[in-house]
């Protein structure tokens, strides 16, 4: 039978009485974690580390073992936080028997995994970063499961909440929900819970993901005791809407996905074409920071490239927005940017603009550089958008349109034959 509460108390009293004792306990992991100083270095410290595990595998220098890793530091810096993540290197320990996680030994596995850390990096949107868990879910690496989750919460810890046994037991004790650990799916559907209580309570909790998921963990081990569900045929029935909405969202991503991907996969071919025209050619050539770990014809986008941009632009004031300028030719000997190549695939040009404007104003550049490479069909709308008032200093600096069709076409040719800028200068034209 459905277990009841005497005078018109309701779960959602006992919870927030629960949750409030839970605050004031000096052992409960909202004190001695969640509010300690120590953590919130751990944000920086981890998500420098990821991207040194991202740089390590697009090197070729990762190896193939976890000991001694750069994965191994960052998971046992996760690890080191006892009080909750105790056991959290457990999941990427190298298994010989087993051969799992598979991300060692597999290449393709383990640039999958680092597409992902790098993906989840740079994006912001909670859209995005499901699209890269349903991407790497696709794949079905052997032992790669959600424990992953844990390194994602300390990118995006209003997100995604970390994910341990003591969590899934918690959740399970408090919602009547019958979460099983290492499947993506369940995690996604118990996100969804999460998410929910985190909003009811959120007046005592926080924005921050960590502070439910320490709750959920206390009551996980033991340290508090977690209400009887009042209606667990109701309980039941919202956890498997959940689940259900977790695998419906799957199947959303599929199609969008695809063109994503499609999409993705132009602009970083367009990026690889303007990267070996500008090595044949004889200069330096600069990959935006954010593309770097792009992957086209089985090597990274950044093959042949520079690791850091010159000195004299590192030192320059716009230097963040410069280092994502999607491609720059740079004149060696002088430091200076000899073009600057922002490709425009299907995305409005303001971004791109803006980061050209920080070029232009450094004046390390050479004039009449500044090039948007866009599908031939996209002329009329780039002009457009240019004749913003917004855009009136851009029309000053003679920005360049380079058609996909005309550099496609011409790009061997101007590699074999041409020099300096003139065969870029001749496919153009100025907006």
């Amino acid at each position: 039978m459905p277990f009841s509460y005497p005078g018109g108390i309701t779960l959602s009293d006992l919870l927030r009485d629960l949750i409030a004792r839970w605050r004031d306990d000096p052992c409960a992991t909202y004190r001695s974690w969640f509010l300690w100083e120590e953590r919130l270095k751990n944000f920086r410290s981890i998500k420098r580390g990821i991207s040194l595990v991202v740089s390590d595998i697009e090197a070729g220098s990762f190896g193939n073992v976890y000991k001694g890793s750069s994965l191994e530091t960052i998971v046992g810096s996760i690890a080191e936080q006892r009080q909750i993540f105790k056991g959290a290197d457990h999941a990427f320990l190298w298994k010989p028997k087993l051969r799992i996680p598979d991300i060692y030994e597999n290449e393709e596995n383990k640039r999958a995994f680092a597409r992902l850390l790098h993906h989840c990096c740079c994006c912001e949107t909670e859209r995005e970063i499901l699209a890269g868990i349903e991407t790497i879910d696709r794949l079905e690496i052997k032992g790669l499961g959600p424990a992953v989750a844990n390194l994602l919460y300390f990118l995006h810890p209003t997100i995604m909440p970390p994910f341990n046994t003591a969590i899934v037991r918690g959740f399970n004790a408090v919602t009547g929900s019958k979460v099983k650990l290492g499947r993506w799916d369940q995690y996604l559907a118990m996100r969804l819970g999460v998410l929910r209580l985190n909003q009811t309570y959120r007046d005592v909790l926080s924005n921050d993901l960590g502070a439910i998921a320490g709750f959920l963990f206390d009551i996980g081990i033991g340290r508090f005791s977690a209400p009887p569900v009042c209606d667990s045929g109701s309980a039941r029935e919202e956890w498997l809407a959940d689940l259900s909405k977790a695998r419906e969202n799957a199947k959303k991503f599929e199609g969008p996905l695809a063109a994503d991907k499609a999409n993705d996969r132009t602009h970083t071919e367009v990026q690889a074409w303007l990267r070996d025209l500008g090595l044949a050619l004889g200069y330096e050539v600069w990959i935006a920071a954010n593309d770097r770990g792009r992957i086209h014809d089985g090597k990274s986008l950044s093959s042949g490239c520079l690791n850091r941009l010159p000195e004299p632009l590192e030192r320059l004031p716009g230097a963040d927005s410069i280092r994502l300028i999607d491609v720059l030719w740079i004149n060696s000997s002088q430091a200076r940017v000899s073009a600057a190549f922002e490709v425009e695939h299907t995305t409005s040009i303001y971004s791109g603009i803006v980061r050209m404007l920080d070029l232009a104003l450094s004046e390390m550049h050479e004039t009449d550089n500044l090039f948007l490479v866009a599908p031939d069909a996209r002329e009329n709308e780039v002009r457009m958008q240019l004749q913003r008032p917004a855009f009136s200093r851009v029309r000053d600096l003679k920005v360049r349109y380079l058609p996909y069709g005309e550099l496609e076409t011409h790009r061997d040719a101007i590699a074999r034959f041409g020099t300096g800028l003139k065969g870029i200068h001749a496919i153009s034209r100025v907006l």
